[in-house]
């Protein structure tokens, strides 16, 4: 060992604790926004418009917002997006039956420019097939298989991911399909619930819970439905 690097250890040796980066620190988790639909009036701290006539219904573990198929919808003038080149966009949600069959139920969209994130389903019989969506500019990407279905009428939790490359998504914690696409940080903008912004496409059954996290999850730390 050279002088200098022995000078370079006692140094590394003596220095306080204090003075050390935490291990805890440097790998803290970013914290995830969390929206709890359970209510007409504030959700995640913002104000809501409704459309329709929403109903505020008990759910299984608390209460959750029951959409109509028709009518009803929920905006929140926030993007929970904002700036994140990666994320994890999740919603407990429970689909009915007899909805019809395009239902865009999470719509998450840049001010002014068409950017976009979505969530949606497609409903044959009493069956489901997640419906995800990313865009920006001219670029955009669909995943959906409509023959992986679910039973319509109970919860589940889907989530869509995005790593700053491909894109992902996730019913109940498994993964279904994934695809490449160039997709952006989104600046500020809004989100509408249970309907697409432009009030088509309305979602009939109830929605819980909203959460984004600005990383991507491991299947084992993605939300589960309530039993």
């Amino acid at each position: 060992m050279t002088r200098a690097a022995a000078a370079c250890a006692m140094l590394a040796i003596a220095a306080p604790l204090s003075a050390r980066p935490s291990p805890r620190h440097a790998f803290r988790a970013p914290a995830p926004i969390v929206w709890t639909v359970d209510n007409l009036t504030r959700i995640g701290g913002h104000s809501v418009t409704v459309i329709g006539s929403p109903r505020v219904v008990d759910a299984p573990g608390g209460r959750a917002v029951a959409f109509d198929g028709a009518r009803d919808g929920l905006l929140v003038d926030a993007n929970p997006l904002t700036g994140l080149s990666r994320f994890t966009l999740e919603v407990v949600f429970e689909p009915a039956a007899d909805g019809s069959e395009e239902q865009r139920f999470i719509h998450i969209e840049e001010a002014g420019t068409g950017n976009r994130a979505l969530i949606e389903l497609r409903l044959a019989a009493t069956a489901w097939s997640l419906d995800t969506y990313l865009r920006h500019g001219e670029l955009g990407l669909t995943l959906l298989d409509r023959a992986r279905t679910h039973p319509a009428g109970r919860w589940y939790a889907a989530a869509l991911t995005y790593d700053g490359k491909a894109m992902a998504h996730f019913v109940n914690g498994r993964r279904e399909l994934t695809g490449d696409v160039a997709f952006k940080p989104l600046g500020a903008g809004r989100t509408s619930i249970g309907v697409r912004q432009n009030l088509v496409s309305h979602f009939k059954g109830r929605i819980r819970l909203i959460r984004v996290t600005p990383e991507v999850l491991a299947p084992a730390a993605m939300l589960e439905p309530p039993r």
